[in-house]
């Protein structure tokens, strides 16, 4: 892949470098947030073939990238003369108090994610080397390995304090120097002791509230707040000559102590409660919430609201040191894994297969997103059966109480994460079993009812001539109701047949005023003003026949047609008569879609040929079947 060539062409798509107000990419996705969206070219960035696909969601402009999204943001910022999560623009971007805390969460946790998953992975390799007997507590190797996987846990308050010092636009090492006060030696020292009740720790006079911070989430967040609103009101009340050392001086001096005395204690309840709350919706009934999380999980990732549960699972295993979340979105992840699989190993294109191979060993490692926009999606009956395959395995592991005690991806590797330190028990093989569960229902389901027959034949190569015998046994061929000249779709001057939503065809600009049938079939619908027709051929075909844009509004003026709802046509059967110089004279454009609107029976429509001008009856359209 090109990457500087993507980076230019999104670049462009998003409405150039001015229309950025901020961007951060995830495991999968460029995360933008736009001045405005009406500038960018979404449909152009849908097609281009190196992004999987784009969404609207949680106040963001989302490029779906797959696993190069590292590599293409890099470029972005390197051709845009950005830094990732730099405001562009003091313009301020206007989002709903839903979409800002989606693009809070994110725009705070996406940058260390990788790092974040890896450590919770090595924490789960750790524990089965412990309950394995591969390696013991006390060894230096383990303790080598152990403080590798726990530094960035231990020390969360730093790391999240310059993210979110950088999101909340104050000074992130302002924040990180707070965090770090946070988890202190002193201050874990003076914790230790008051828990063994020694003399407490007094601020002119006021009681501490010591609290351990390693590991926290929330306490942080609300300090560097706090931080960044105090900085944004003494900034501009100060010379720039002492600006830049006496700010973080009153940020420090009033921060740090307000963290011990109020921020914390106040958080940490918060988080406890936060925390406390989740396990007693969860002890309700695990088995719905597994039904529903496993069930609905997908769907949330498609709108890239899953970043608002990120926090939770975080926060889960701070206070209490496992989280009962992460494996139920794991069998999640594996019903796609399985849908997936099901499409591959049944589907006889070749194109198709390749992409749903691919797609499948990046979902195993926790990827969803190739296989959902490029193989299940696009399918629907897959992504359904992934779905359920999802809430069933879910609902498994659910009722067996399993759990975490590590953050990752939810992957392979969520195996590993939820042994304990105590061995393995038969909780770990409950999320086994959940995962297998999930997988192998959605790879049976979708083998054996999760495509149209005409999706599982092989495409036919482009390449071979339209005269082959080859070519006319996978192609039906549709003749053209009415002359003219050849429009591609996308060119048509209404978005809702142009976008393909009511289904693939061409444009027709017509040279003369008559629409005759292409199919034998029948009348299937008949707009009273005469203007549109639907048809539906012996052979299953559905057509869409529209003469000319908005012409609804002409009421059957100038329109004469010559076949009633359900009749029966035969091909060449005149349909419609319209006086073409009188539409022309009102000024409507007269370019007709020519619609098949059971386009997702076939795996592609394509032209006839590449002529711009065409006959009535002549070759318009190749259904490949």
């Amino acid at each position: 892949m090109n990457y500087q060539q993507l980076a230019q062409q999104i670049l462009q798509g998003v409405g150039g470098r001015e229309n950025i107000a901020s961007l951060v990419h995830c495991a999968t996705r460029l995360r933008f947030r736009l001045k405005s969206v009406a500038l960018a070219d979404t449909a152009s960035l849908k097609n281009n073939p190196g992004i999987i696909t784009v969404v609207e969601s949680g106040g963001q402009y989302q490029v779906v990238i797959g696993n190069h999204v590292g590599d293409v943001c890099q470029a972005l910022l390197s051709e845009g003369g950005l830094s990732e999560g730099e405001q562009a623009s003091t313009a301020p971007v206007k989002l709903s108090l839903f979409n800002r805390f989606i693009d809070i969460v994110s725009g705070i946790f996406t940058p260390f994610l990788g790092v974040m998953a890896a450590s919770g992975v090595l924490k789960g390799l750790l524990a089965l080397a412990l309950a394995t007997g591969l390696l013991q507590e006390q060894s230096g190797s383990y303790r080598v390995l152990f403080v590798a996987s726990d530094a960035l846990f231990y020390f969360f308050p730093l790391v999240l304090g310059y993210c979110a010092g950088k999101k909340f636009g104050g000074n992130p090492f302002t924040s990180m120097a707070i965090g770090a006060a946070l988890v202190h030696p002193l201050m874990l020292e003076a914790f230790s002791q008051a828990q063994s009740g020694e003399a407490r720790l007094y601020f002119f006079g006021v009681p501490l509230i010591l609290i351990n911070y390693a590991s926290s989430v929330i306490p942080i967040l609300l300090a560097a707040w706090v931080a960044s609103m105090l900085e944004k009101m003494v900034n501009p009340r100060l010379p720039d000559a002492i600006r830049n050392f006496v700010t973080p001086l009153l940020c420090l001096v009033v921060v740090v102590p307000l963290s011990f005395l109020v921020i914390g204690p106040v958080a940490t309840w918060l988080s406890n409660l936060l925390a406390d709350g989740y396990l007693w919706i969860y002890a309700l009934s695990p088995l719905i919430a597994g039904l529903f999380l496993g069930g609905f999980w997908q769907v949330l990732v498609i709108f890239g609201l899953h970043w608002g549960l990120v926090p939770l699972m975080i926060n889960n295993l701070s206070m209490h040191s496992q989280d009962f979340m992460m494996p139920l979105l794991f069998a999640a992840v594996m019903g796609q894994s399985g849908a997936t699989l099901g499409v591959m190993l049944r589907t006889r294109d070749r194109k198709l297969k390749g992409i749903a191979a691919s797609a499948f060993s990046a979902t195993i490692f926790g990827i969803t997103e190739p296989a959902v926009y490029g193989v299940t999606l696009p399918n629907r009956r897959p992504f359904i059966f992934g779905c359920c395959g999802g809430a069933l395995g879910a609902a498994l592991i659910g009722f067996y109480h399993a759990s975490v005690y590590s953050f990752g991806l939810a992957s392979i590797f969520t195996v590993f994460q939820s042994v304990p330190k105590t061995g393995i028990d038969i909780t770990v093989y409950a999320v086994l079993a959940g995962a297998l569960l999930s997988l192998i229902f959605a790879a049976v389901a979708t083998y054996f009812f999760g495509l149209a027959p005409q999706q599982e034949t092989e495409t036919i190569v482009d390449a071979t001539p339209e005269s082959s015998p080859e070519k006319r046994a996978h192609a039906f061929t549709l003749n053209s109701p009415l002359s003219g000249k050849v429009v591609p779709l996308e060119q048509i001057a209404d978005e809702t047949f142009a976008s393909g939503l009511l289904g693939k065809g061409v444009g027709i600009v017509p040279d003369c005023g008559r629409v005759v049938s292409p199919v034998d079939g029948r009348v299937a619908s008949l707009f009273r003003t005469g203007h549109a027709v639907g048809l539906i051929a012996e052979n299953g075909v559905e057509l869409l026949i529209h003469v000319g844009l908005d012409t609804v509004q002409l009421k059957g003026n100038h329109f004469t047609v010559h076949v009633v709802q359900d009749q029966p046509v035969r091909r060449g059967e005149l349909l419609i008569e319209f006086d073409l110089p009188a539409l022309r004279e009102a000024g409507y454009d007269l370019t007709t879609p020519i619609i098949v609107s059971n386009s997702d029976d076939y795996l592609d429509v394509l032209p006839a040929s590449d002529r711009e001008q065409i006959a009535e009856n002549g070759a318009l359209l190749n259904l490949i079947m």
